[in-house]
């Protein structure tokens, strides 16, 4: 089943449900479209983090290595 789209003002999004995995945990998917904008990779490391009323995940970055 594909997902719905809808418009906000210029940007596209889609509507996505949240399910539980465990008792503690619940996941989203992310439209593919979106991690390839991103340029994201599978298993890469991200970080989520609650802002306000929002859950924002950013692309780990990667630290510079040591000589």
């Amino acid at each position: 089943m594909a997902a719905k789209t809808r418009k906000h003002g210029s940007k596209s999004e889609t509507v996505r449900k949240l399910t539980k995995t465990g008792s503690y945990t619940f996941y989203v998917t992310i439209p593919k479209v979106f991690i390839d904008e991103l340029g994201w990779k599978e298993r890469q490391n991200v970080v989520v983090k609650k802002s306000g009323q929002k859950v924002v995940i950013e692309g780990l970055k990667k630290s510079a290595k040591k000589k």
